[in-house]
């Protein structure tokens, strides 16, 4: 990639990571570092908070999306600070890559192929495995100790998620609609 513009964007999983803002501020700062070093200049941030998980990943991060629609109108690569932050789904990261947007790892430096980009996917993927293997062995030994699992407000907890997926909605049509008003008028 010649030297020049770059689009970055920032994702955490959950909203209180999103709310806390550590997360998204540390990889705001490694992206920073990375494309002063590098010579880029960044010319948009999309920033997202949800899971990485499911086959409809896309769908559900339609700031991925947009940074990749911005990438492909400027001829640009999106960078993100690590691999994960895009997934750690080697399927998922693949199918990103035949947008023919160039994805740069601020981790893994700028000179990192496609190739190398799928080795990294791997090791994530299978990372992901056996943090969730972890935690179900340490649920399992919690709960053979007695420590009781679950929400005792469950109620609340519904009501809570209730309206938390309403105002994922809302977002989420909210992001497109631009889409669709420009698809409109075309």
């Amino acid at each position: 990639y010649s030297m020049g513009a770059l689009v970055s964007y920032v994702r955490v999983s959950t909203s209180q990571q999103g709310r806390s803002g550590l997360g998204i501020e540390a990889q705001r700062q490694a992206l920073a570092r990375f494309a002063e070093t590098e010579g880029f200049e960044t010319v948009r941030e999309y920033v997202e908070v949800e899971t990485g998980k499911g086959s409809d990943a896309l769908e559900r991060r339609p700031q991925l999306a947009a940074a990749l629609a911005e990438a492909g109108k400027r001829k640009c690569p999106v960078a993100v600070a690590k691999l994960d932050r895009l997934s750690r789904d080697v399927h998922f990261i693949s199918g990103l890559m035949t947008h023919r947007v160039p994805f740069l790892v601020a981790e893994l430096g700028r000179d990192v192929d496609p190739f190398m980009i799928h080795i990294y996917a791997a090791l994530a993927e299978k990372e992901r495995a056996l943090i969730s293997q972890r935690t179900k062995a340490a649920l399992k030994a919690a709960k053979a100790r007695g420590v009781r699992l679950g929400n005792p407000k469950l109620g609340k907890a519904r009501a809570v998620a209730t309206a938390r997926i309403k105002a994922e909605a809302d977002r989420f049509a909210e992001n497109v609609l631009p889409f669709i008003r420009e698809a409109q008028k075309s």
